[in-house]
């Protein structure tokens, strides 16, 4: 991440939670929220299954899940703050979420109320220490947009400010009164979750949520400091100062601090304004290949990347004739809003690159290989059956685009869930560390490419770009070669020497086993798995008691009294089995 200067973030293991009654109100909500969602989702998914109910678990999932991402939606536009950028994140995350959830939340945006004026006034005035009046030459009391986090307002620089800026017309970003606190607020209690759910384990073996949980703490308060967002842009601005094709608004430094940031204002036509588009001369088919190429030159080519580039934060700027010169296109991609920002490492860059040449070559043991390298395999992954079902989905719908995909029959794509059904159900896929950013943005990208062009075929956009890393690595092919070569060699030219080390232990007798040791461990295990048992019909007696006593008040208690019985055997088990 690009910074001006470093964030403090709390330790994940100590909630800052201010003492305001409002934030600790707000706190408890959400810790409530997730609470019951757990709950619910570990008691139809988890319990009724090992109890031979699936059917009864399966009956109203739908309904169930649409509901429960229903309720967050709410909470998400009646709180604000970060719970918006959570519902977002979770909308991106096709490969962990069911579709009745990501869909749900797919249209979740910054959904707030505008601050009254008065307050973004105070604000500004505070942070820019001079009135309004002195620091522009006009302030459009009406916000352009509001967000969660801050709120945008039109306006003009005076004279002077203008001649050393190079414009006049710009947009004002003001931070929302209080919105620090909130955010801590908001951090402290998904810290808390986060802690649940490292419990666990289907969640732990998929993703290190706190580690989860700090990325998003640093990426967010970084997006609440208006510093880091312009040292962004100004990055990115070098990265593509060759590429005619993008431009990034200039920033007025001068009226700019942590909390208020001008910059140009480039309103231009919506990135998925196709009529706008048309009406405008401009190929919609073009600017969706234009867009897929640019962000596919962040991921594999710098590294730096801007990861929420959804419609709202990218425009298409007609550039007319008289302000361009020969060869140059007649009109660019203007990105804004660059408080959110992802990196990626060289060698993780090398492993995605493998996984885009995998793709357009339609290899899929060279994706599976690919994806193990990037890290989204789980150690235990069946990769010879993946990499059969990538190899046949491939022959299959490889290079279909979006609008190809809606004409199949459903039939094939249940006959191919049918082959690989066991596969598809032990998902073998983990969240790599550091690539929250990647898979949002990578997950928009596609979304609005097929926004713009419902025809698009990422595919045409992929082969080239593909074909164009492999020239440009193939110096470096005969260099890996030769590094191989080396390596095979060194391991043959050891070989005999340790195979004639084991064969003089196993002369020697040294080769031991410790069967005592083996008894004790399975002894061990044979006792946590009745402690397991035990915690499973607690768990079961006492939630069937919570849910049934609303209904039935003396049913449900009896089943919360009887769930005692096997608490108590999960904690003395635990008392009186450490004797080993």
């Amino acid at each position: 991440m690009a910074s001006a200067e470093p964030h403090r973030v709390a330790s994940p293991g100590t909630p800052a939670v201010p003492g305001d009654a409002r934030a600790r109100a707000r706190y408890r909500r959400i810790l409530r929220f997730a609470a019951r969602a757990l709950v619910q989702t570990w008691w139809f998914e988890i319990v009724l299954p090992r109890f031979g109910l699936e059917r009864l678990s399966e009956r109203g999932r739908t309904a169930r899940l649409r509901r429960l991402a229903r309720r967050f939606h709410a909470l998400a536009v009646e709180l604000g703050g970060l719970m918006i950028k959570v519902g977002q994140f979770m909308s991106s995350r096709l490969d962990v979420l069911p579709p009745e959830i990501t869909t749900e939340l797919a249209g979740l945006q910054d959904e707030v109320p505008p601050v009254p004026f008065d307050q973004i006034r105070a604000a500004a005035e505070a942070e820019l220490g001079m009135p309004l009046r002195d620091a522009y030459a006009s302030f459009d009391e009406q916000p352009v947009a509001a967000a969660s986090l801050g709120q945008a307002h039109r306006a003009r620089l005076a004279a002077e400010q203008a001649a050393d800026a190079g414009f006049t017309d710009v947009v004002v970003k003001v931070q929302r009164p209080g919105i620090q606190t909130i955010v801590d607020v908001d951090l402290a209690a998904l810290r808390r979750i986060a802690r649940w759910l490292r419990r666990i384990r289907i969640v732990s073996r998929r993703a290190d949520m706190p580690a989860l949980v700090e990325e998003f703490a640093i990426t967010s308060l970084e997006e609440i400091d208006y510093r880091h967002e312009a040292a962004n842009a100004e990055r990115f601005r070098e990265k593509f100062a060759g590429n005619p094709r993008v431009a990034v608004p200039e920033i007025a430094w001068e009226r700019s601090t942590a909390r208020v940031l001008t910059l140009a204002d480039v309103t231009a036509i919506k990135v998925t304004d196709v009529d706008g588009l048309r009406r405008a001369g401009i190929d919609p088919h073009e600017v969706a290949s234009v867009f897929a190429s640019v962000m596919f030159d962040q991921f594999f080519g710098f590294g730096f990347f801007h990861a929420d580039p959804h419609p709202g934060n990218v425009f298409v700027t007609p550039v007319p004739s008289d302000r361009r010169r020969e060869g140059e296109p007649d009109w660019v991609l203007t990105f804004i809003d660059f408080g959110m920002m992802g990196e990626i490492s060289p060698s993780a860059r090398d492993a995605l690159r493998t996984v885009l040449v995998a793709a357009a070559a339609r290899d899929g043991r060279g994706l599976v290989a690919g994806m193990s390298q990037v890290g989204a395999l789980l150690p235990s992954a069946d990769v010879r059956e993946l990499e059969r079902a990538m190899t046949q989905l491939f022959a299959r719908f490889g290079g279909m685009g979006f609008a190809e995909l809606k004409q199949v029959d459903p039939r094939e794509f249940r006959d191919f869930a049918g082959e690989f059904g066991e596969l598809a159900r032990a998902l073998p896929f983990q969240l790599p560390e550091n690539f929250l950013l990647v898979i949002r943005a990578a997950s928009l990208t596609s979304g609005v490419c097929t926004s713009i062009d419902p025809a698009f075929n990422l595919w045409d956009a992929v082969e080239p770009y593909a074909a164009r890393l492999l020239r440009e690595e193939r110096g470096d092919l005969m260099r890996d070669a030769a590094r191989r070569a080396m390596a095979f060699a060194d391991i043959t030219m050891r070989l005999p020497q340790r195979l004639d080390g084991l064969i003089t232990h196993l002369e020697d007798g040294n080769l031991g086993f410790d069967s005592g040791r083996l008894e004790r461990r399975m002894s061990r295990l044979e006792r946590l798995g009745r402690r397991a048992v035990s915690g499973i019909l607690f768990a079961g007696l006492l939630v069937a008691g919570v849910l049934m006593r609303p209904d039935d008040e003396t049913a449900g208690t009896v089943l919360m009294g009887l769930s005692a019985l096997p608490l108590l055997h999960v904690l003395l088990g635990g008392v009186f089995g450490r004797r080993d």
